[in-house]
């Protein structure tokens, strides 16, 4: 019924709030039933760990207009009638247009947000008054067709001894589809370009000592049967599905922090928005220290700067982006030929 509305109380930093939840009974996963209001209660249980990950950052809500097989966009600025426990801050985006984009300080804002009918949360790896300046380097493990998630987990592995190298503590997270996610806390004191750069450095690195398993090879084409790291998700207004949350997939999974010693034996279709909130109360968040020492990125530029002296240069960036400087053609290799 349109006239159907709810409200659920979510504790926060403030007191309780009571967030209306209008079409609670809306499915938003068939496959298991779960609805919109349970999609509300989730962030509620797990809204501490969520905050702690995804909040005072500049985020962009994915949208949905029905459930998970319906419409989608992505909203970045305040809509009309965002609750005043909701702020924005002004960002500079990759044409540099300034404009106001949403940040979420508090698990009542998590809820409003799903009342907004929205499913995955992508948070900036930048704190909000400091967009410019990153405090978390980003590397994605992407299987590519022919290898999955558990091909990822060597690489992962290996990854986190390459950054460990270079001073990183790493932390893991499923990307809660088939993918990894590495992150490491950096001090934000480097501008989007150098964590791009130092991002590069460790994904070559990594790629020499893993040729057969990993690529950096941006055209799918090159790519063959590998983990390929996507270094373009270091980019500036360039985000993944944040820690907790959930994605816009069937069994309604959910981008889940672990433990290294929890890698070997996971699964990420068993951390679901049914699961992982109790996962969460018995085992902790593996994330909570996270950025407790958080270190730097000179290392990884040192790196960057022997192979730019051993002739490898800068890499392709998002289609979408202004031409950088010392970008190769944005030309897909076999049309290159062609042309030729």
């Amino acid at each position: 019924m349109a006239s159907e509305a709810t409200s659920i109380s979510v504790p926060g930093p403030d007191g309780d709030r009571e967030v209306r939840i209008s079409s609670p009974s809306r499915v938003l996963w068939p496959e298991p039933g779960i609805t919109k209001l349970d999609l509300a209660h989730y962030l509620v249980a797990v809204g501490t760990a969520f905050i702690d990950a995804n909040g005072d950052r500049p985020v962009s809500l994915q949208r949905f207009s029905g459930g998970i097989d319906g419409e989608q966009f992505f909203s970045k600025n305040p809509p009309k009638g965002t609750p005043d426990y909701v702020r924005s801050e002004a960002v500079v985006y990759p044409s540099g247009r300034t404009h106001p984009q949403l940040v979420l300080d508090e698990p009542a804002a998590a809820v409003w947000a799903a009342q907004m009918n929205t499913i995955v949360f992508h948070p900036w790896a930048s704190r909000a008054e400091t967009s410019d300046f990153p405090d978390q380097l980003r590397i994605d493990l992407d299987p590519q067709p022919g290898t999955d998630f558990d091909d990822a987990k060597p690489v992962a592995v290996a990854l986190r001894a390459v950054l460990a190298e270079a001073g990183l503590d790493a932390f893991i997270k499923t990307s809660g589809n088939r993918g990894l996610h590495v992150f490491a806390p950096i001090r934000p004191d480097r501008e989007f370009l150098d964590v791009r750069h130092a991002v590069i450095a460790a994904a070559r690195e990594l790629e020499r000592r893993m040729p057969r398993e990993v690529t950096t090879n941006w055209w799918k084409e090159e790519r063959g049967e590998r983990i390929f790291v996507d270094y373009n998700q270091a980019n500036r207004d360039r985000t993944m599905a944040g820690a907790y949350s959930p994605r816009a997939l069937a069994h309604a999974p959910v981008s889940c922090p672990l433990e290294w010693n929890e890698l070997d034996g996971a699964d990420p279709a068993r951390f679901t928005i049914l699961t992982v909130p109790e996962r969460l109360s018995t085992t902790g968040d593996p994330w909570a220290a996270m950025h407790e020492a958080p270190g730097t990125i000179d290392v990884l530029l040192e790196w960057w700067e022997r192979d730019l002296r051993s002739g490898l240069g800068e890499l392709p960036f998002p289609p979408d982006y202004p031409k950088m400087p010392g970008e190769p053609p944005r030309v897909q290799p076999s049309r290159a030929k062609k042309q030729a």
